[in-house]
């Protein structure tokens, strides 16, 4: 079985995120969309919110699971399964850090392969961070 792992922070899980997910799922048999928790990081939702705003969002996706973890990606991946990492770009300066992110991953272990994924033209604009902005101001 063909496992991937979307792993981010998802605060919050954005309408960019769910296109990729959806465009993502078809292409595995199972795809496993994680939470990470870093103990480092402030955010606005729980991870347990986070997660059921994800899960609801992509209900009609049976092949799509939800899950946390906190700790390095790739031993998440082995935890799973998972064979491929996914991570979607919406700019050259998220394509910079990714590459820089899947170059570690992959010495890590190089059975485990990083898929990066374009963002749709509509979503390029969203991020996490406006997204908390715009909650913050209502």
């Amino acid at each position: 079985m063909a496992t991937a792992l979307f792993p981010g922070s998802f605060d919050p899980f954005t309408a960019g995120h769910e296109a990729v997910a959806r465009r993502i799922a078809p292409l595995f048999d199972r795809l496993v969309v994680a939470v990470g928790i870093n103990s480092e990081k402030h955010c606005m939702f729980s991870p347990e919110e986070r997660m059921e705003r994800i899960r609801r969002m992509l209900a009609d996706l049976p092949n799509v699971e939800v899950a946390s973890y906190s700790g390095m990606t790739i031993d998440f991946c082995h935890q799973v399964g998972a064979k491929c990492i996914i991570r979607g770009i919406r700019t050259s300066a998220d394509f910079e850090y990714e590459q820089l992110v899947a170059t570690v991953n992959r010495r890590q272990d190089p059975s485990i392969e990083t898929l990066l994924v374009m963002a749709d033209a509509e979503h390029r604009d969203i991020s996490s961070t406006l997204e908390r902005e715009k909650l913050t101001h209502r």
